[in-house]
């Protein structure tokens, strides 16, 4: 099977005319993919199917909140298609297009016409790359690498590995979810994986499951394959209402991820994007609901962390009282302020750090080996 890939509102049945029609102005503003394979896993007599959620536009798309860079990547942008924001990990944004647009998309600034992030000649790129010898992780991102060619995926991964100092090579793809026929149709593709995913340096597979019921036999099938082939498969999703914004739903899919040896790596605040408002769930509260999934959990569940890519670093919340939130910098764009932790008055209101007006205190763990680097 290769499902075809569907781009406007008319050419799904299943919607009504007054649908389409209600709808249209959201997809003039911000693009619209998906295919025949996701669309048959939709529930149609069920108006809030979570499938349909993650895949259909909705008017509240239209909703003014957020910006289209939420996280400021932009800031951190050393050549065309590369971003370095963390010391051992730079991003090659690779494709600009994906298996499907989510429509809580983080980066939907990418498939607006006039953006040049994304860059279909990525040698200078590369070229960062090998003379940052720091950089020991590289994520593939983009848009979706595997709606690359395999022969084009596979030369930009040849690339990476010619370079000592690049450890692991990350592959962050919904494709698994999307489209599993992309991965079970081309042998070629695992037999890349095998080639370069080798015993003392490993790709990863960073998959993006947001609903058990994404996990159909033939993802499954596809990510068993990969496994196969060598590659560390592992997933992150973000929180996000009417989809996974349930105990019981999240837990599910931390269990079903950690049977099939997918375990939960990431999930995610969704971040103020301009149009996800109506996709987005307080961060408390967000929080809770983490934390009630994980109780529900074996050990290899309970391995996500609940954080936000804030433009700072990346920010865990690490717990919750009643006055009280507690969150560190798990990353952090300035070397000087990893670990920082901050302890805040609690706002139920708040989506994202910046919310925050009551830090009361923020601590620094004083880091030896960055005291020397800095005198030197």
């Amino acid at each position: 099977m290769n499902p075809k890939y569907i781009n406007t509102l008319e050419k799904i049945p299943q919607l009504s005319e007054r649908e389409k029609i209600q709808l249209r102005p959201v997809t003039k503003k911000f693009a619209m993919r998906v295919n025949e394979y996701y669309l048959s896993l939709i529930d149609w007599d069920d108006p809030n199917d979570p499938i349909r959620r993650i895949i259909i536009p909705n008017p509240g798309e239209l909703y003014e909140w957020g910006d289209l860079d939420a996280s400021n990547e932009h800031l951190y942008r050393k050549a065309p298609g590369l971003e370095h924001k963390y010391e051992f990990t730079a991003l090659l944004l690779v494709s600009r297009t994906c298996g499907g647009f989510c429509r809580f998309c983080f980066r939907k600034r990418l498939f607006i016409k006039e953006n040049d992030e994304v860059a279909t000649e990525i040698s200078e790129g590369l070229e960062y790359i090998r003379q940052h010898k720091k950089i020991t992780n590289v994520l593939l991102t983009g848009g979706d690498p595997l709606l690359l060619s395999t022969k084009k995926l596979g030369r930009i991964i040849s690339q990476l590995r010619a370079m000592e100092h690049v450890k692991i090579i990350r592959i962050g793809s919904k494709i698994p979810a999307f489209n599993p026929y992309r991965i079970l149709n081309d042998p070629s593709l695992l037999e890349m994986i095998e080639k370069f995913s080798t015993a003392e340096k490993k790709i990863y597979i960073m998959a993006h499951f947001n609903h058990p019921r994404e996990l159909t036999p033939q993802a499954i099938e596809a990510l068993t394959l990969l496994q196969k082939a060598g590659a560390v498969t592992v997933n992150q999703t973000p929180l996000i209402k009417g989809v996974n914004d349930r105990p019981d739903v999240l837990s599910e899919l931390f269990r079903k991820l950690s049977f099939i040896g997918v375990p939960p790596y990431y999930v995610f605040q969704n971040r103020p994007t301009l149009g996800n408002y109506s996709y987005a769930v307080p961060l408390e509260r967000a929080y809770e609901i983490f934390e009630q999934a994980r109780m529900r959990t074996s050990g290899l569940g309970k391995r996500a962390r609940f954080v936000m890519s804030h433009a700072k670093g990346k920010v865990e919340v690490v717990g919750k009282t009643e006055n009280f939130i507690f969150m560190r910098f798990h990353r952090a764009a300035d070397p000087m302020e990893k670990s920082k932790f901050i302890v805040a008055k609690t706002n139920p209101n708040a989506f994202w750090l910046d919310d925050y007006d009551e830090i009361v205190e923020e601590y620094q763990l004083e880091n030896p080996f960055l005291k020397a680097m800095s005198a030197a």
